[in-house]
């Protein structure tokens, strides 16, 4: 019997204005990526409007200004990005209407474990999982992205040698995705020093969610791992 995926969270929030309204009805059908069905294969390189080196995936982009600035840095690489709420899509549409990244990013305006239960095994060279919700009452834990079966989802798609970047400015949350990822055995913790997790690395692009933690006081925390070798 296929899983039910369960999608917790919002979709939808504030009316949009005029013109992201006109990008969801514009732009997003050139850039969307339909929900895989449970069983079928979706490879991601071929989605792109030209050949790109490698693909990265980020998972609840939020209002889209991470995943775009990263794509704008780094023109050799084909984004995907996973999110349901529908004014995030809009967002990241504005970013890529203004910066002319349509032919190099994908978005699934979904629940991304649809999209890595379809990508084939070790097709994605670094996964962004950036200030998620960190549901913080405790019979809502399991709701949790990073997670013992989404940690098993990622182990799979990811290349060897290739990084996860987690972040948060919730303690409970920052505990809990480094002691499941940590334990993990194909995730090898990047963090050699205090300063290699209390500092954003300088080719990690600020979100807004991280300026909102920083005005009211929040410390964020950047967590990086890697993908251990398969052979090893």
């Amino acid at each position: 019997m296929t899983q039910r995926l369960q999608l917790y969270g919002r979709r939808h929030g504030r009316p949009l204005r005029r013109h992201r309204s006109e990008l969801l009805e514009s732009l997003l059908p050139q850039v969307a990526l339909e929900r895989p069905e449970p069983g079928t294969s979706l490879s991601p390189a071929p989605l792109f409007d030209a050949p790109v080196s490698d693909v990265w995936l980020e998972i609840g982009f939020g209002g889209g200004e991470h995943l775009a600035a990263q794509a704008v840095a780094n023109p050799e690489i084909g984004f995907i990005g996973c999110e349901p709420f529908i004014n995030g899509v809009a967002g990241l549409l504005s970013h890529i209407d203004h910066e002319g990244l349509t032919g190099r990013v994908r978005v699934l305006a979904d629940d991304a474990r649809f999209l890595l239960d379809a990508l084939p095994d070790a097709s994605i060279g670094r996964c962004f999982v950036l200030f998620a919700d960190p549901w913080p009452k405790r019979r809502h834990w399991e709701r949790r992205f990073i997670g013992p079966e989404n940690l098993v989802r990622l182990a799979r798609v990811l290349k060897d040698g290739a990084e996860l970047r987690l972040a948060s400015d919730d303690p409970g949350l920052i505990t809990w995705m480094l002691e499941h990822t940590w334990r993990h055995p194909a995730f090898e913790w990047l963090a050699r020093s205090a300063e290699d997790w209390r500092a954003r690395p300088a080719d990690w692009p600020q979100t807004r969610y991280e300026q909102k933690a920083l005005i009211a006081g929040r410390t964020p925390v950047f967590l990086c791992f890697k993908r251990r070798d398969r052979s090893a």
